[in-house]
Formats: C-alpha cells, sequence, structure tokens
C-alpha cells in the first residue's frame, strides 16, 4: 500500500528515471559572437525573461568563432564585462529573475582554451551557468576541459560541461561521452561535420531543402547526417543528458525553420536547438514547446495519478500507468520550459522552480 504522504509528493520524486533529470535546460540556446549582438542577445533575453516570467532561452557568448585571430585575449575580457554587467539588471533583480548565459571557449587542444577559462570562468564562474566546448573527440577531451574549470573556479559549484561534436570518430564515442559526469548536453556540429567527410558529403547537407523538394539530400535527408543526429541524441537519451541540435542557417524563412525545429524535436529526439539569429528564437521555442491540448491532457493525466497515489489509472477508456505518466510529466515540463499556460493543478508544481 502507497505511503500517506505519497500523494503530496512532488513528481520528480515519484516519477523516477534519467529522462526526467535530463529535461531541464531552456529549449533555446542562442549563440552570439560579436560583441554589439552579444548586447543585444542578452537585452533580448531580459527582455523575454520580463515578458514571459522565467528565462526561456540560454545566450552562449562565444570565444571561439567569435574572437579574430591574435586578439583572443582581448576577446575573452570582453565577454568577461559582458557576463558581469548581465547580471546586474535592475528590473531582472526586482522581479526575482535568474539569467541563464554560458561561455563557448576554444578547443582544449587550441592555444587560446587555457586563456579563455581564466579570463572568463575565472572570474564569472558565479554567473555562468554551464561552458560549451567545442571539437570534442573523447572523454579524455572532457577530462581536460573540466580540470581547467575547476583548477579556476575551485571553491564554487562544478560549472556543467556542453560538448560539441564535430567529427565521425567524436560521434562513434557519443555514447562514452554522453556519459561522463560532468557533461550536461551534447551539441551537433554540422558543418564541421560535413566538411571533415573531404567532399564524400555534398553541401545541401548542411542546409535545408525547399519545401515540395524530395530530390535534395539536405541535413534532415543525408544518411551519414541523419545517423549522426540521432545516434547523439541516443547517446544522451541513454545517460539522462541534453540533446542540442545544430544550426539552421537559414533564418529569413520563418516557416522553414520552424519545419526544420519541430522535425529536430519530433521526429529526431532533441530537446534543444541552437539559434544564431534573434528571429529564430520565438519558432525554435513554439516548435519545442506542446500545444495546448497535450498540456490539458497531461495536467488532467499527472492529477489523476497523483489522487490514486500514482497507482494505474483509467482516463477517456485509456489504461495509463507510472510509464505513461512520466511521459506526461515530461509534457509539462517542456510546458513550463517554454512558458505555455496551464491548470493550476499542474502550475503549482513550478511555482518555486527555478532553471539553474
Amino acid at each position: 500500500m502507497a505511503s500517506m504522504g505519497v500523494k503530496d509528493s512532488h513528481p520528480r520524486e515519484v516519477l523516477l528515471g534519467a529522462q526526467a533529470a535530463a529535461a531541464m535546460l531552456p529549449v533555446c540556446d542562442h549563440y552570439s559572437g560579436v560583441e554589439a549582438r552579444m548586447v543585444k542577445s542578452l537585452q533580448l533575453q531580459a527582455d523575454m525573461m520580463l515578458e514571459f516570467g522565467a528565462c526561456v532561452f540560454d545566450v552562449t557568448l562565444d570565444c571561439e568563432d567569435g574572437a579574430p585571430i591574435g586578439r583572443e585575449i582581448e576577446h575573452a575580457r570582453m565577454v568577461l564585462e559582458l557576463v558581469q554587467s548581465a547580471y546586474t539588471a535592475p528590473d531582472l533583480i526586482a522581479n526575482g529573475l535568474c539569467r541563464r548565459v554560458g561561455v563557448r571557449v576554444h578547443a582544449v587542444d587550441h592555444p587560446a582554451f587555457v586563456s579563455d577559462v581564466a579570463t572568463v570562468v575565472g572570474a564569472a564562474g558565479a554567473h555562468l551557468s554551464y561552458v560549451m566546448v567545442p571539437k570534442v573527440e573523447s572523454p579524455a577531451d572532457v577530462n581536460r576541459a573540466a580540470a581547467a574549470v575547476d583548477a579556476v573556479a575551485p571553491d564554487g559549484p562544478r560549472l556543467p560541461l556542453h560538448v560539441l561534436l564535430e567529427s565521425p570518430g567524436a560521434v562513434h564515442r557519443a555514447f562514452d561521452i554522453a556519459a561522463h559526469p560532468r557533461v550536461q548536453s551534447i551539441s551537433f556540429g554540422l558543418m564541421d561535420f560535413v566538411s571533415s567527410h573531404g567532399g564524400a558529403i555534398p553541401a545541401s547537407a548542411m542546409g535545408l531543402c525547399r519545401a515540395g523538394d524530395v530530390a535534395t539530400l539536405d541535413q534532415f535527408h543525408h544518411p551519414l547526417v541523419v545517423r549522426a543526429k540521432t545516434e547523439i541524441a541516443s547517446a544522451c537519451h541513454a545517460a539522462g543528458k541534453v540533446p542540442s541540435h545544430c544550426v539552421v542557417t537559414e533564418f529569413k524563412d520563418a516557416s522553414n525553420l520552424l519545419h526544420a525545429a519541430t522535425t529536430a524535436a519530433q521526429a529526431f529526439g532533441y530537446t534543444r536547438m541552437w539559434s544564431i539569429h534573434p528571429d529564430q528564437i520565438r519558432p525554435i521555442l513554439q516548435a519545442f514547446a506542446p500545444d495546448d491540448e497535450e498540456v490539458l491532457l497531461a495536467a488532467g493525466i499527472i492529477e489523476a495519478a497523483r489522487l490514486q497515489n500514482w497507482a494505474p489509472i483509467s482516463m477517456d477508456g485509456t489504461l495509463h500507468d507510472r510509464a505513461s505518466f512520466r511521459y506526461y510529466w515530461q509534457v509539462l515540463e517542456r510546458a513550463h520550459q517554454t512558458a505555455r499556460s496551464m491548470p493550476s493543478s499542474a502550475l503549482r508544481y513550478f511555482a518555486t522552480s527555478v532553471i539553474h
């Protein structure tokens, strides 16, 4: 017999499983590498936090592709200043809202890696939500990155690492990398992955085909690219980590972007996606959010399950048990991450929830 306290337990405590733990990152990760765009991205994040009452997308400030060659240290110092200034926004502080800002450093074998980590993480680690490490090839690279990050911030909490897999060898080792305890999320580096094949994969696989085009092998149809994407998603879900889908460079066609994001979420199993232009953020949020009907269904199932102390239930002629409870709880988690409205019976679970 279930204990009397189970009914009042939080679903996260009752519905155990690695997948539930993996669902807690915002669904959009917005990248900026140029100072003016970084400033605009941070302002947009603040504006949308006030609009939605929550941080609905991450901002990753880029020290890798954003830094001019030979001026990596100066670029890292500029990123540091932006991170520090971002956390003094009076409107956000007054409303009790918590930003999420990360930094992408250079690869662990790049000469600027150590200075990136020392400059940004060493001085602003307490403000960072994660460190993105590109061109990770193996768990050994993760170990090296973790050691460098911990060395400059020994007294604070250990920062999660987000890693970028960009080569066939890295994809081959995706399950080992995902299993590393410091890895929180894995992203797929589409452009480098395609170019690492020496012309064996056409350039079309870096982009999107137009609506109605069934002949072009784009990033959702070329077999090697599809295999890499599904391998990363599968590795992440096996280890309870967050798979983050790659960039879509065609940002002027909102409907095409929405279709791409929806495909990434529903057909490829990704729970997060990169944005490289402000116009991509809202379509990504829309694509990764559950629709209103599913949210209402999920709220009803979770409430009915709670009232039955999480024993199997029947709703509208369909049986539900712990497995489907977990699924519908994840629907509510996604609704919360994407600032969708939900019934009060479900909203109360998120009243004091903060994504860290």
